[in-house]
């Protein structure tokens, strides 16, 4: 059985590193006027994603058209549904930390279905029944509360991200419910997993991660561009722009 969602212990981890992450976006880089993109950093920003290129090609064959899948097919979509349903409980607290409670009961509602009928989350019956998922995270839950996007950043391996995103996805860590939910050394499982659904996720969209990073003419401007449209879709800042995720087969 799952521990409290969020202990007492965890609600002060939670209010201590809202308070950092609100005195860390007070010094995030603004925009310059004229500029299209806010990237004060692009230089070594280039320089982190070359290297992040090297490694995509080193250990997934990114680029080569006979790159074979390193995972059967029923097996990555398992690891990314196990993945994904790992992530709702958090998904679930942002969505009440951005006063937002009809998203929050149905991804609680997909979390329930997926990791009972759905075998632990390796099967998905929720999105069968149309308990389609919310995803949000800390970096939303920021933009709710109007704090500044910064500075466009691209981080070894994980790749692009913003400042406020950032400051996001070192909050989601440490609130996260999942965190508390297991003893040692289960949790390190759950970290595992989590990665394993990355992994999974560069395989079932690997052509048009492909497309994006080996067959642009500049592949870190079109992963800039990608990357921002997208993200403000999410954060509903621009109202239509191309989601990758619209396709199975492309990121």
């Amino acid at each position: 059985m799952l521990r409290n969602p969020l202990p007492s212990s965890g609600r002060g981890r939670a209010a201590g590193f809202t308070a950092t992450a609100a005195l860390l976006l007070a010094g995030c880089a603004t925009q310059q006027p004229g500029t299209e993109f806010n990237d004060p950093y692009e230089t070594q920003n280039r320089a982190v994603h070359e290297t992040n290129l090297a490694l995509d090609r080193a250990v997934f064959g990114g680029g080569k058209p006979d790159r074979k899948p390193f995972l059967p097919a029923p097996v990555a979509e398992g690891v990314a549904n196990f993945s994904d349903n790992l992530g709702m409980p958090a998904a679930v607290l942002n969505s009440l930390l951005q006063g937002r409670p009809d998203p929050a009961v149905k991804n609680a509602a997909r979390f329930v279905m997926n990791t009972t009928v759905g075998l632990g989350g390796l099967l998905d019956p929720a999105t069968a029944v149309g308990l389609h998922a919310e995803d949000t995270d800390f970096g939303e839950t920021l933009h709710v509360w109007g704090a500044p996007e910064g500075a466009f950043l691209v981080l070894p391996i994980a790749g692009p991200t913003t400042e406020r995103d950032l400051v996001g996805k070192v909050v989601d860590f440490v609130i996260d419910p999942m965190n508390g939910a297991f003893p040692e050394p289960e949790r390190y499982y759950v970290a595992a997993a989590k990665l394993g659904g990355k992994v999974a996720d560069r395989q079932r969209y690997g052509d048009v991660i492909d497309d994006i990073l080996y067959q642009s003419a500049d592949s870190y401007a079109q992963m800039r561009l990608m990357y921002l449209q997208n993200r403000h879709y999410e954060l509903g800042i621009e109202a239509e722009v191309f989601d990758p995720y619209e396709d199975p087969y492309g990121q």
